[in-house]
């Protein structure tokens, strides 16, 4: 069989000329790695700075204190010159010394107190008009109680307002019944609503004149107070 490779290219013939030429370039290579020589990095100075730090003087000053302005001048004096022709009346004066033979009266001073008693309190209770023909005192008070509850159950108003809401109750009415029999200083001692406690007021300032109390002998103001019941029919 004949063979198909160039005399020419065969490589087999040439091994030893490349491993001559291996060794070589590896025995130059050991030796550049041997001889190459490796420097520090070290910062290059830019030189020495010399820094110079100027103290600045700052210059001390002092306020200076003005004096303060002078006041000012006071106005000039002026002299009223009156002529001295005036004429004076001259007054006598009385001479204030007593004689011993002088009898001073003395006057006390006498204050009334306007007491306001209690109706237990009083000797004589007050009376309504038409009741002094009752006996006792006793008898007489009571006509006195009955008489004021007829009064204000004949004069009371029935707020409609109030009605229509369902309001009731006991409204306290106080008064004082003066010297002269009139009616005073009405008040709501305990209500109910504004609704009835004024109409309650209002009916007691309407009554008539009593006949007042009396006390050692002499008519004295009488405080009273009532339940004016008020309820719906």
């Amino acid at each position: 069989m004949k063979s198909r490779k160039n005399p020419s290219v065969d490589v087999e013939k040439k091994r030893s000329l490349f491993l001559q030429i291996g060794i070589v370039i590896t025995l130059a290579l050991v030796f550049f790695a041997f001889e190459h020589k490796t420097y520090e990095q070290v910062a290059g100075s830019l030189g020495d700075v010399n820094v110079v730090l100027d103290d600045e003087v700052i210059p001390m000053t002092q306020r200076q204190n003005t004096p303060p302005p002078p006041p000012p001048s006071a106005p000039p004096e002026v002299i009223n010159i009156v002529e001295d022709n005036v004429q004076i009346d001259e007054v006598p004066l009385e001479s204030s010394e007593t004689d011993e033979s002088e009898t001073v009266e003395i006057i006390e001073a006498t204050s009334e107190v306007d007491e306001v008693f209690n109706f237990v309190n009083v000797e004589n209770k007050p009376i309504f008009p038409g009741c002094e023909r009752e006996k006792s005192e006793d008898d007489k008070f009571l006509c006195f109680q009955s008489q004021v509850q007829k009064f204000i159950m004949k004069e009371f108003v029935y707020p409609e307002m109030a009605q229509t809401m369902g309001i009731q109750g006991k409204v306290w009415v106080s008064f004082i019944i003066e010297k002269d029999g009139s009616v005073s200083d009405v008040r709501v001692e305990r209500g109910v609503d504004k609704l009835l406690d004024d109409e309650a007021v209002r009916v007691v300032k309407r009554l008539p004149r009593f006949t007042p109390a009396r006390s050692g002998g002499r008519s004295v103001r009488m405080t009273y107070s009532l339940p004016v019941n008020i309820k719906l029919s």
